[in-house]
């Protein structure tokens, strides 16, 4: 066989060809890095008269006080207009803000613009999203994130990002894979390839380009599991740990050595002393290099995930984003401290990764593909997968069939 040019490797969205464009939330207020924020930012929004409700709202063409709108699935929040509303907070949930960041966001479908209801509906137990990152040419760090709470889909080029679930619908049920993908594969490598090891492959494997993150495939049963072991490490440090928290070898966790501020408005490092500083007063140590310079999208990760905290200084005092904590949460430290793990030990495997790629000089073209059969996808696998014995909440507490 001859060798394969990176342009000749399939494209993951045909590999999976099933996406959700990003969440668009229409307004910050709703979502943010603390549950406690969220709930004092409703209760504020409900203290308020029918004039300033919808000033705090900040309305758009698509949600207003007055738009009827369903529940999100999963989700049993009130579905009667806003203008009226008088409940509790709707319980925050977790989700995934850009790479690496888990924020929390109020799940009421009133308050979210285009909130993807497709998505929520197959989230929860066995379900795994895939987030592919906008493309920016030479730029480092990882082309594809995943995680098992539901991405919004930010991008920190600034280019939305397609989300992929795993399955395509609840429970851990149908893979989203090109029909007859994974049986060729099987077929070729001697083993069965599921769903998993197909995406720990993609995590070992993918690149990106300006048509969208590539996937050699190959038929080596040698190189198919060396790549597949490496992507499952990959995707456990993605999903933090997945159950078991990460840890830098040889005693390299870094510690808080100096006390945080109460509020820090800056981030900066020594790269001399591994030591990270946490506004004027605050240090943590050792903090390797390659993490203070892990990128995604030409985005340092850490500076990002930091500044999603410090908060905006331009933020209007009033306004419901406004409403923030009065210092610095413990939790955050914690956070940052497992964030500074994870992404550490992300770089560290990256030389793997580029010595797989280099072996991959023979590899499975989008051309054999189609001998096969697997490709072209049929337009069924791009859509959502049927629900039609699903009910959920419609508006004002209507039952839709959906």
């Amino acid at each position: 066989m001859p060798g394969v040019t990176h342009d000749e490797a399939p494209l993951l969205a045909d590999l999976m060809p099933w996406s959700v464009a990003p969440l668009r939330p229409g307004r910050g207020w709703p979502m943010g890095p603390d549950a406690a924020s969220l709930k004092a930012r409703w209760a504020a929004f409900l203290r308020a008269d029918d004039a300033a409700r919808e000033a705090l709202f900040r309305p758009t063409r698509s949600r207003t006080l007055h738009s009827a709108v369903a529940q999100l699935p999963g989700h049993p929040c009130g579905t009667g207009r806003l203008v009226r509303e008088a409940g509790p907070c709707p319980e925050p949930v977790r989700v995934a803000h850009g790479p690496f960041d888990e924020q929390w966001l109020i799940p009421d479908h009133r308050l979210l613009d285009v909130a993807r209801p497709e998505l929520w509906r197959v989230a929860g137990e066995g379900q795994l999203f895939v987030v592919e990152q906008g493309y920016v040419p030479g730029a480092a760090g990882p082309v594809v994130l995943a995680s098992a709470a539901l991405p919004d889909g930010h991008s920190p080029a600034g280019r939305p990002g397609r989300v992929r679930p795993l399955f395509r619908r609840p429970g851990g049920r149908e893979p989203n894979v090109a029909p007859g993908l994974l049986g060729h594969l099987s077929g070729l490598l001697g083993e069965e390839v599921t769903a998993r090891t197909l995406l720990a492959w993609v995590f070992a494997t993918g690149s990106g380009s300006a048509a969208g993150c590539r996937v050699p495939l190959t038929a080596d049963a040698g190189l198919w599991a060396r790549g597949v072991a490496l992507g499952r490490g990959l995707l456990r440090l993605h999903l933090r740990g997945d159950g078991e928290r990460p840890k830098l070898p040889g005693g390299r966790r870094p510690y808080v050595r100096a006390p945080l501020p109460a509020r820090p408005r800056s981030l900066s490092y020594e790269a001399g002393e591994q030591v990270l500083r946490v506004g004027e007063e605050g240090v943590i140590s050792p903090v390797p290099k390659e993490a203070w310079e892990f990128e995604v999208s030409g985005v340092r990760v850490l500076e990002r995930w930091f500044g999603q905290r410090a908060g905006d200084p331009e933020t209007e005092p009033g306004t419901l984003e406004a409403i923030r904590p009065a210092a610095w949460p413990q939790a955050w430290t914690s956070e940052l401290l497992e964030l500074i793990t994870i992404i550490a030990l992300i770089a560290e495997l990256a030389p793997r990764q580029r010595e797989l790629r280099d072996a991959l000089d023979e590899s499975i073209t989008g051309d054999e593909l189609r001998r096969a059969g697997v490709l072209p996808v049929p337009d069924g696998a791009r859509r959502p997968a049927s629900v039609l014995d699903h009910h959920e909440e419609g508006p004002e507490g209507q039952f839709a069939l959906l």
